[in-house]
């Protein structure tokens, strides 16, 4: 009895493991080479088959990942993730043997050379991640023949060239991500029949031509990003039609101006951000009806008429910026609601006096440059001179300065050279301005990170040590900004400036980590004229925590100085972490005439030259002060401790012509 036991036993283990599910040997294989070639060999045991139940590779959640399907005792690899694990190299073509993949996610590493043609073979992929990595050469065509694709993502990356016309065949298509890949030119007619798309991010890429009106038939469309690029106006009015948009930012238009027409049933809309699209003629009433709506920025346009009393009714709203426009008449009464973080009505000729609630706890105003009565916001004295930048007003000067020099983002320092740089470490938040208790000069900022996991900062500060510079301690504060960071030099002389910019990337790193891969990209205007457009410190600094200056010239007129800092949508948002983008800047010194490090030395050799020059007599001294002069400069050049700087013209470039 009990041998028979113990042989129907034995037969059931031989069944057990006669039926036991095997993986298709030729997809082992593959996947051992790309273990190898990517050096994952701690991370996924070779020496198992991969599709073993109850591996530690197996769920959802694991990274790296190994997903199977099996039947017919036979198992397939259909899902693959390597993710942030900073893999380097390019994709084998061993990649392409796993036939069966529906789930490729290769996003977030540091990956390079093209994306092969031999793509095309998984052709039962639906969803595919290329995002964040260091692909180049142009997007493959094929990719059009992968038709069950439901979800492709290639951005941050560094294609070039045109999107191919064959990604229009994606009809599946439900998410798009596009944006900082680098790609350019129109977009192309094709992608009309991508009428699945719920999501489409398309940022800071090189787009040309006018916004595609077809966009307007894609009304499954939830999330719609169209900033930094080069597109046209006007906004299409068929957008209408997206009425299930839960997200849209469209910004950094060119071109025809663009209306708020468009706008009548978006009611699902917790975000809209048309910044700086050249939208033109007054806000309508029915805006205040949406009531999903969560931020509205409307900011660098150029709106006319009052803000209508709607916006009273909103009951979600907690940005708004409206600042940059043409709006008259005053605030209405009640248009802080329980909800409002932020209310920037900057820069518009406003008038009357403050809501009766904005001295609500968590509310930052920012009405600078308008003639609102905001003396409980800010100093008197400070707000007369401000209000200059009207431009309807003359400004006084009561005790003129012929310099000013801020450490922005920290405390009071004096640099090597004997400069002193003012404290500029108070608070400021998404919608707020600070004046300097000896009103010398002013800050203002504009803006909110969305998502950012560290919550609302607009400081960055690092401890390291920044390279190139004999006065590290300069640089390890900075003033971000999500949108618009102004300083403001007050009751300065007339007469003409020069302007030191300090910056070094702090925030970003540069390593050969994926983290390592981000851009950020903004612009400069001094006096209302563009002097840097789509400045990289990182890459004009030659790395991070590098200390870079750069040195203008700039005409005071009217008694005040304004340096702008402004995103123009360009740059990556996510690296190393969401919300990392806009202008950062680390110290500001202007001062009549040339700057005093360098001036202070050159007196100082012309000194030393005329003492020669006495002791030797007129003819010898002349010699002697040329040859001084001509070793001074060349031992300048050679010796300069890492701060380049660069003499630029200023041309003439407003934000909305």
């Amino acid at each position: 009895m009990e041998f028979l036991s113990f042989s129907l036993l034995l037969l059931w283990l031989l069944q057990l493991i006669s039926a036991q599910m095997v993986t298709e040997p030729a997809e082992v294989t593959a996947l051992n080479k790309i273990i190898e070639h990517w050096n994952l060999g701690r991370k996924l045991n070779t020496t198992i088959d991969p599709c073993t139940p109850g591996l530690p590779w197996a769920p959802e959640n694991a990274n790296p990942r190994v997903g199977c399907d099996c039947n017919n005792n036979t198992c397939h690899i259909t899902h693959l993730k390597i993710y942030a694990l900073d893999i380097l190299g390019e994709i084998p073509k061993e990649l392409f043997q796993l036939k069966k993949l529906m789930d490729l996610n290769l996003g977030q590493n540091v990956l390079n050379g093209t994306v092969p043609a031999e793509i095309v073979q998984l052709s039962d992929m639906q969803y595919l991640s290329l995002g964040i990595n260091n692909f180049t050469g142009q997007v493959p065509p094929e990719l059009g023949k992968l038709t069950k694709l439901k979800s492709l993502s290639f951005s941050s990356n560094n294609f070039f060239g045109q999107l191919p016309k064959e990604l229009g065949n994606l009809a599946s298509l439900q998410q798009l991500y596009i944006d900082s890949s680098g790609v350019s030119g129109p977009i192309p007619q094709e992608f009309a029949n991508l009428k699945s798309l719920q999501i489409l991010w398309a940022s800071d890429n090189g787009f040309t031509g006018k916004i595609p009106e077809y966009l307007g038939t894609f009304t499954e469309l939830k999330d719609l990003r169209l900033q930094g690029t080069l597109l046209e106006g006007p906004i299409p009015s068929n957008f209408g039609a997206l009425t299930k948009l839960d997200n849209l930012r469209i910004g950094d238009l060119s071109g025809e101006d663009s209306t708020l027409d468009f706008l009548e049933n978006q009611t699902s809309l917790s975000i809209l951000s048309l910044r700086n699209c050249r939208v033109t003629g007054q806000i309508p009433e029915r805006l205040g009806k949406f009531a999903n709506l969560e931020l509205l920025d409307l900011s660098f346009n150029k709106l006319t008429g009052q803000i209508p009393l709607s916006f009273r009714d909103f009951p979600l709203l907690q940005y708004l910026y409206l600042g940059n426009n043409n709006l008259s008449g005053e605030l209405p009464v009640n248009i802080i609601n329980t909800n409002l973080i932020a209310l920037d009505v900057s820069h518009n000729p406003l008038s009357g006096n403050l809501p009766p609630n904005f001295a609500k706890v968590g509310l930052s105003m920012n009405v600078i440059g308008t003639s609102i009565n905001a003396n409980s916001l800010a100093d008197e004295n400070a707000l007369e001179m401000l209000q200059c930048l009207q431009g309807n007003k003359k400004c006084s000067n009561k005790l003129p300065s012929s310099s000013f020099s801020i450490k922005c983002g920290g405390t009071k320092q004096t640099s090597a050279s004997g400069i002193e740089f003012d404290d500029d470490s108070e608070k400021l938040v998404a919608a707020s301005f600070y004046t300097s208790s000896d009103h010398k000069w002013a800050v203002s900022n504009t803006g909110n990170f969305i998502s950012n996991p560290n919550g609302p900062r607009y400081i960055a500060n690092t401890d390291s040590q920044i390279t190139g510079t004999l006065e590290s301690e300069l640089y390890k504060t900075a003033r971000i900004s999500a949108s618009s960071l102004r300083y403001y030099g007050l009751d300065l002389k007339n007469g003409k400036y020069s302007v030191d910019l300090h910056f070094a990337e702090i925030a970003m790193e540069d390593s050969l980590s994926w983290k390592g891969l981000g851009r950020r990209i903004f612009d400069v205007y001094i006096q209302g004229e563009r002097v840097l457009q789509d400045f990289n410190i990182l890459k004009e600094a030659g790395g991070s925590k590098k200390a870079l200056v750069k040195t203008f010239e700039a005409n005071v007129t009217n008694t005040i100085m304004e340096v702008h800092f402004f995103w123009a949508g360009k740059g990556t948002c996510c690296i190393p972490y969401q919300g990392t983008y806009g202008p950062l800047v680390s110290a500001i010194h202007a001062t009549q005439g040339q700057a005093s490090d360098v001036s202070g030395s050159k007196r100082d050799k012309k000194r030393v030259g005329v003492l020669v020059g006495i002791a030797v007599g007129c003819a010898a001294g002349i010699i002697v002060i040329s040859s001084v002069f001509y070793l001074w400069l060349t031992k300048r050049k050679k010796n300069t401790p890492g701060h380049m700087r660069v003499f630029t013209d200023s041309p003439k470039d407003n934000l909305v012509n």
